[in-house]
C-alpha cells in the first residue's frame, strides 16, 4: 500500500522501539526527530503501563496519546491519565480463575498501581526492572483493586511455559469471549484487557481525536498483538525479528530491532515516501 500522505506513526516498544537489551538507540530518538520535521506525528501503544513507558515518551517528546495496557488507559505526554477502559470486577475475577486453572501467575493492573501475590514470583523483579514501575504484593488481587487503587484495566498472566500461557488464553476466550480482549504480547504472556482496549482500537482512537484518518496513520511493531493495529492502518511496518505470520500481515519488513530497525524503516518507509 503506499506511503503518501502518512501524517502519524504508532509504534510498539518492545522489540520494536527497544532493542533486545531493553535500550533506546541514539538512530530511534534521531529518527522520531526527522519525523517531526517532516510534520510527521509520533506516539507509542504498549501493553505496558504509562509509568513503564516513560523511558521512552520524554526521549522521544510523542505528540499524540500514548496507548497504554494496548489502550486500556490513554495518556498524555506528562503520563497523565485522559481516558480509560476499565475491565469489570466479574471479568477479572472470572479471568483470575482461568489463569490459575492453568498453572499460570496473575498479575492486576489499574492505570496507576500493579498487584501481585508475592514480590519474588516469577518474572516479577525482571518486569520491575524493565518497565522501572514497583509493584505491590497482595494475597487477595481482586479485593485490592478499586478504592484508591482506581479500576481494574488489566490481567496478565505470565509463565516460562509458553504451553500454559495458551492453555490460559483458551480458557479465557471460552469462559469470557467477546467481553474481554485477551492477546499475548509475549510468548509468555497474556493481556487481558476491556474488548476495545487493544492495539486496532488504539489506531481507531487516535483517527478519531486527532482528526487523521486511518490511511494516514502507519503502524510499526513485531508481536501477535501488534496485527491488530496492522490491519486498520494505511501503512504496517514489521520488524525484522517479528514471527513470520506477524511479518506476513505486514505492507512492508523493516530490519531487526537489533538492526536500528526502527529508525531505517521511519527513513526508508515513511519519510523518503511521503
Amino acid at each position: 500500500m503506499s506511503t503518501e500522505g502518512i501524517r502519524l506513526v504508532l509504534s510498539d516498544v518492545d522489540g520494536t522501539l527497544l532493542t533486545s537489551d531493553k535500550r533506546l538507540t541514539a538512530a530511534s530518538v534521531d529518527a522520531v526527530a526527522a519525523l517531526r520535521a517532516a510534520g510527521i506525528r509520533f506516539t507509542v501503544a504498549s501493553s505496558r503501563p504509562a509509568r513503564g513507558m516513560a523511558m521512552v515518551v520524554g526521549p522521544l517528546a510523542c505528540d499524540a496519546p500514548v496507548g497504554a495496557f494496548n489502550g486500556g488507559v490513554f495518556v498524555d505526554a506528562t503520563l497523565t491519565p485522559i481516558a480509560e477502559r476499565p475491565l469489570t470486577l466479574d471479568a477479572v475475577a472470572r479471568t483470575i480463575e482461568c489463569i490459575d486453572a492453568a498453572g499460570v501467575d496473575p498479575w492486576c493492573y489499574t492505570a496507576t498501581h500493579w498487584f501481585v501475590r508475592d514480590l519474588d514470583g516469577p518474572h516479577v523483579q525482571h518486569e520491575a526492572r524493565v518497565t522501572q514501575y514497583a509493584p505491590t504484593a497482595t494475597a487477595d488481587l481482586l479485593g485490592a483493586l478499586g478504592d484508591a487503587a482506581g479500576a481494574p484495566v488489566k490481567v496478565v498472566g505470565y509463565c516460562a511455559d509458553h504451553d500454559r500461557v495458551t492453555a490460559a488464553e483458551a480458557a479465557v476466550v471460552a469462559a469470557l469471549g467477546a467481553t474481554v480482549s485477551a492477546t499475548r504480547s509475549q510468548a509468555y504472556y497474556l493481556d487481558v484487557t476491556h474488548p476495545d482496549a487493544n492495539k486496532g482500537a488504539v489506531v481507531a482512537y487516535l483517527s478519531a481525536h486527532l482528526g487523521i484518518p486511518t490511511h494516514a496513520i502507519a503502524t510499526i511493531g513485531d508481536g501477535d498483538n501488534d496485527t491488530l493495529m496492522f490491519t486498520p492502518a494505511g501503512t504496517s511496518i514489521a520488524m525484522g525479528n517479528a514471527p513470520a505470520d506477524v511479518a506476513a500481515q505486514a505492507t512492508h519488513v523493516t530490519a531487526t530491532n537489533d538492526d536500528d530497525g526502527f529508525a531505517r524503516a521511519m527513513h526508508e518507509i515513511v519519510i523518503a515516501r511521503t
